[in-house]
C-alpha cells in the first residue's frame, strides 16, 4: 500500500514500523486489552506523535488506523474515529517532549512488570539480560497518570536514560528509534520474568560481584558495541508480515 497523498513517505514508513511494533508487543503478551500505548515522533516534526487510538487492541492496529497529536494532546488525524487515552498523552508526551534524542515511547502493563515494579528490592542483577538494566532509573507512583504536573517529575526520574520502572505500575522504554524501543522493552520484560521465576523457587539467589555487573551493563549501552534493536528489527518485521501483513494497510 503506498502512502496517502497528504502523507510524506516518512511519515508512512514510520506508520508502518509502529503498528509492527504494537502487533509485536501483543505476539509476546505484553499487551493489556485496549490499554497502554506507544508512541512514535513523526520524522521532521518536533511535536508530532502517532499514538494508538484508544478502544482498538494491538492486533487490530494498522498503520493507517494511527492517530496523529501534537505534544499538547491536541489531536491532528483521526482516520479511525477513535480518541486517545489521557493517561497515554500525559506519560509520553512527557517523555517526548523533554527527550529530543527519543522517537519511540513504549509503556506496558505486563504481569512481570508490574510484579517487579512492585518489589522494595527493585530490578536485581540475577541475569545477563538483566544486567543491561543495572542502573535502570524509578518514579514512584502518583495514582493513574493523568496529572501534568507529574511529568516534570517523571522526565527527571527517567533523565538519560533507556528505560524506567514505574513503582506499583510497569514498564517504561524509550529509543531512539522504534526499533531499539522494542528491544529495550522486550529485554527488560524477560529480565523481570526471569527474576519473578528464580524468586518463587525459594532457594538461594546467585548474584554476581558488582564488578562484573558494572562490565557486563557497559557492554549492553548503545555506544559499546552497537545500538541493540537495529541488527533485529528486519527479522521483527518478517515475524509479523508471516504472522498477518495487515498491520501495513
Amino acid at each position: 500500500m503506498h502512502p496517502p497523498s497528504d502523507m510524506s513517505p516518512q511519515e508512512w514508513d514510520t506508520r508502518i514500523q509502529l503498528a509492527a511494533c504494537y502487533r509485536l508487543v501483543s505476539h509476546f503478551g505484553m499487551s493489556d486489552l485496549v490499554y497502554n500505548h506507544i508512541t512514535a515522533r513523526i520524522p521532521g516534526t518536533d511535536d508530532e506523535l502517532l499514538i494508538n487510538p484508544y478502544g482498538m487492541m494491538y492486533d487490530e492496529i494498522t498503520a493507517s488506523s494511527l492517530i496523529r497529536i501534537d505534544l499538547a494532546g491536541n489531536i491532528l488525524g483521526q482516520p479511525s474515529g477513535y480518541g486517545i487515552n489521557a493517561a497515554g498523552y500525559v506519560i509520553h508526551s512527557a517523555v517526548h517532549g523533554a527527550r529530543h534524542d527519543v522517537q519511540c515511547v513504549i509503556h506496558t502493563h505486563t504481569r512481570a512488570g508490574m510484579a517487579v515494579s512492585a518489589l522494595k528490592c527493585g530490578l536485581l542483577p540475577l541475569t545477563q539480560t538483566a544486567m543491561r538494566f543495572a542502573r535502570i532509573p524509578y518514579h514512584d507512583y502518583e495514582g493513574v497518570a493523568i496529572d501534568l504536573d507529574e511529568r516534570e517529575r517523571l522526565v527527571a526520574d527517567l533523565g538519560a536514560s533507556e528505560a524506567m520502572i514505574l513503582r506499583n505500575h510497569g514498564l517504561l522504554a524509550a529509543g531512539p528509534s522504534i526499533a531499539q524501543a522494542f528491544n529495550t522493552l522486550y529485554w527488560l520484560e524477560m529480565a523481570c520474568k526471569a527474576q519473578v521465576d528464580a524468586l518463587s523457587a525459594n532457594r538461594e539467589l546467585c548474584l554476581p560481584p558488582p564488578e562484573v555487573v558494572e562490565k557486563t551493563w557497559h557492554l549492553y549501552q548503545p555506544g559499546t558495541r552497537r545500538p541493540f534493536g537495529e541488527m533485529e528489527w528486519p527479522a521483527m518485521l518478517r515475524l509479523m508480515d508471516r504472522k498477518d501483513p495487515g498491520y501495513r494497510q
